[in-house]
């Protein structure tokens, strides 16, 4: 997997302007009400690529939910935080409880205004507990499920419960 990098002080025009819209739109998507028709409009102009029987709820923030990629019958509840640049792929029959963060990207150690990036990917049948943060190149594999509050800095492999900070495994399912 190849890290990507972003210099965010170097962007053009068209990108500071897609930034700009972005924020824009979620405001709004957060100031709107859940499920009205402009709603629906504002989530699908956010995330295009969403599969059957979503349900996504305000509040949301982050950055390029254009790059989320969201299966059949997802649940992203209250106060999410996905940040995409490097991509993130949440595969069907997933739910993330309240307040979990997504962070596809972090900053070079050494050049901050560069963005560095890789894909999360989370597999299918997956629980993510209230608070938990996912960090970027992490794949959490299928039917596991993240403890509240916990920290994924490294691969979950398929059915297991994982908590803490860091993350370990706690038990096979």
């Amino acid at each position: 997997m190849e890290e990507l990098r972003i210099d965010m002080g170097k962007l053009n025009d068209k990108e500071k302007e897609f930034y700009k819209k972005e924020i824009q739109n979620i405001w709004k998507l957060n100031h709107t009400m859940p499920y009205s028709n402009e709603y629906k409009k504002l989530l699908d102009d956010l995330i295009p690529t969403k599969g059957n029987n979503t349900d996504i709820r305000t509040p949301i923030n982050g950055v390029c939910l254009n790059k989320v990629k969201i299966g059949n019958n997802v649940v992203v509840m209250n106060g999410s935080l996905i940040m995409a640049s490097g991509g993130i792929v949440i595969e069907d029959n997933t739910m993330l409880a309240a307040n979990v963060q997504l962070i596809s990207n972090n900053h070079d150690l050494d050049e901050r205004a560069i963005i560095t990036c890789l894909p999360i990917h989370i597999k299918k049948n997956c629980w993510i507990g209230a608070g938990a943060t996912i960090l970027r190149g992490v794949t959490i594999g299928e039917n596991s499920v993240v403890g509240a509050g916990s920290v994924v800095t490294k691969d979950v492999p398929d059915n297991v419960i994982v908590a803490g900070n860091p993350a370990k495994i706690i038990k096979n399912i």
